[in-house]
Order: structure tokens, then sequence, then C-alpha cells
């Protein structure tokens, strides 16, 4: 049996718009992250693992305890350098280089991730789901290992800034989980210098009015396709990363609100980033990110164009986000980090953080610190 936990405290200051609370007024610690977790291996190739989170960030997690994953995991098959296995259970989500630690501060770049790949107002979504899932680690001849994971899934939709994003507000039905379908597969060499990845979500999930003749919205269906390509070359000091998503978004023809009626748009991000280690201990980091709404209407123009209530919001359809950081591993339990983003577009703020689009800018910066412990 392992048990393991971590608890994190962020302070976060911006210029204007709210991050995590009313950063936008004299600033919020309103980002806090604690988790405990456990293990134990019954059997030689058995593994049953689980883990509760508090996480307060916002309007969107007011920190109420709850279940992050939990696992059954059997090899059917093992070797040195091969193995397959299936995994039942609330899983993480298999995308991106980062989506499957995200929770443990310790195992991020930077205390924000790049919003254009990992977003955090739609953190549970994105972070697990309820799935089977069958993985495989193979050695290709000398050059690696090739690993991949596939699985069917149930998607967690059930809070309001998932359906705040997917449904442009939060309304009075409910999002109702369809059956999906999760893969990645990442190539790493041998000296773990390379590493590349590519990863596809096909998520499904509809929505419920519960009352048809009260809700204006009416039932209708949501399909999410995104696929990301990962790369990220390792050396001694310093790493490089980049990931790159295309994003597509289907709405179904029997919504009533003829702004998601039908809509059919394809997303665009990337980002990419620079770590330089300085010292065993210190460590900075340089980012760009970049976010795309509708890949053929990058500013927001055309978008705004169809409904005179836009005007002036077109901002909201993407962000361009440049970071710089730094962090100070203290000791292997305790580590302290501070970042600065300076940012143009709203497209990943959380809509629950920031009610009123009016009062949003374009052009802002974000300031933030903190410190996590682990055991």
């Amino acid at each position: 049996m392992q048990i393991h936990g971590f608890v994190s405290q962020a302070y976060i200051s911006t210029s204007d718009n709210n991050v995590f609370g009313n950063s936008d007024n004299g600033g919020s610690f309103g980002l806090t992250e604690a988790g405990l977790n456990a293990s134990v291996r019954p059997l030689p190739r058995l593994q049953l693992s689980a883990q509760v989170l508090s996480r307060r960030a916002g309007e969107g997690n007011s920190g109420m305890p709850r279940l992050d994953y939990a696992v059954l995991d059997y090899r059917l098959y093992s070797q040195e350098t091969n193995q397959l296995g299936i995994r039942v259970g609330r899983i993480k989500n298999p995308f991106g280089f980062y989506n499957e630690t995200r929770d443990v501060a310790f195992t991020r770049p930077s205390i924000l991730l790049p919003q254009s790949i990992y977003f955090d107002r739609t953190r549970n979504l994105g972070l697990s789901s309820d799935s089977v899932q069958v993985y495989s680690d193979l050695a290709v001849s000398n050059w690696g290992t090739l690993s991949t994971q596939f699985g069917v899934s149930l998607p967690i939709v059930n809070d309001k800034d998932t359906e705040s994003s997917l449904l442009g507000g939060v309304r009075p039905g409910n999002l109702e989980r369809e059956v999906g379908y999760i893969g990645r597969g990442i190539f790493e060499t041998n000296d773990k210098r390379l590493r590349l990845g590519v990863s596809g979500i096909w998520l499904n999930t509809s929505y419920d009015p519960n009352n048809l003749l009260r809700d204006p919205l009416g039932p209708g269906a949501l399909q999410f396709t995104p696929i990301i390509f990962s790369a990220q070359y390792n050396a001694e000091r310093w790493t490089l990363t980049s990931e790159y998503a295309i994003r597509s978004f289907k709405y179904g023809n029997n919504f009533r609100n003829p702004g998601l009626n039908g809509l059919d748009f394809v997303g665009e991000s990337y980002y990419f980033q620079g770590e330089y280690r300085f010292t065993p201990k210190i460590e900075g980091i340089l980012r760009y990110d970049a976010l795309f709404i509708d890949r053929s209407d990058r500013d927001g123009s055309q978008w705004a164009a169809q409904n005179p209530l836009r005007q002036g919001l077109e901002h909201s359809r993407f962000a361009r986000d440049i970071t710089v950081g730094i962090r100070w591993n203290v000791t292997p339990e305790f580590m302290l980090r501070a970042e600065f983003h300076h940012v143009n577009g709203t497209g990943w703020l959380s809509r629950l953080d920031n009610p009123v689009a009016k009062d949003t800018e374009e052009n802002w910066n974000l300031y933030a610190i903190q410190a996590s412990y682990r055991f």
C-alpha cells in the first residue's frame, strides 16, 4: 500500500479580467489544490489506485472533494520491454503530454498549463472519464518505445463551467453523457531525448432541457473531436516542447437557439515552450501560446458581424499568451513558483468568473505565485 498527497496555494493578480476568483480587484488566493491518493497491488499483475481531490478555482470549482480517478489496472502480458494491459474505472484521459499529471503542481511546467490545449475552464471534462482502456508498451527495434492507449468512455459533464463553455451559459437543464472514444500514441527514444505523440478524442454529449416549454434552448446534441500533435526534445539543461491541436465542434439541428443550431466550426491552437535548468533546483520557462476558437475567423470579426450584441467582443474568440516563469525546488517536497503572462484576447477565460462579457478587456496581464508541498 502506498499513500501520497499534495497541497498547493496560489496568489493571482490580473490587470483586467478575473482568473480563479476576483483577481482584478487586489488579487485573489482563489486557486487551492489538495489531493490524497492511494495504490495497492494485491496481485503481481493487478493494481488498484484512486485519488480524492479538493480544488478551489473561482466560481466553477468550490473546493468540494471529488473522486478524481479510481482505476483497476490489470496487465494481461508483461515482459522486460513489452507489455499489454487493461484499465477500468474513472481514468485520466490520455491526451497530450501533461493531461494525466496536471492535477499535481510538481508535474506541470508552470502554474497555468497552456490554456490553448489544457483548458482550466473545462478541466473536469478534460481530466478524466469513466472508461475502459487498453494500453501497450512495445519496443521498436533499437530506436525506442511506442506506448499506446485506446478507450471507450463516458465524459464527465456535470459541472457549470463545462455547461457554460459548451452551451454559452448555465442552463436550467442538464448535459447528458454519451459514449465516446479516446486514444493516444507516444514514441520515445531509448535515451529519452525525443518524444513524439498524437492524441484523438471523439466526445459526444447531449442537452436535456428537462422542461421544453420553459427552456428556450431546447434539446440537442454536441460532438467535439480534437486531434493533438505533440513533440518534445530533452537535453541536459533544457527542454523544448510544442503541441498543436485541431478541434472540430458540431452542434445538432434540434437546438432552438439559432446561435447553436447546426453550428459547425473548427478551432485551432498551439504553443511553443522552452525550459532551462540553471541549477538542479532552479529552472525557468518561456512560452508562446495561441488559441483560435474558429480557425477560419481568427480575429472574431465574422462572428461579431452576425449579431449586433457581439460588437466589441471579438477578442472572446482568440487568445495569445506570452509566459515567463521561474521555479525553485526548495526541497524534493517543497516548491515555489512565480510567473507573468501578457495576454491578447479572452478566448480561454471562464464565463462564470467573468459573467459580464462587455466588462472584459482584450489586452491584460496576469501575475501568479504558488507554493506547493507533496508527500
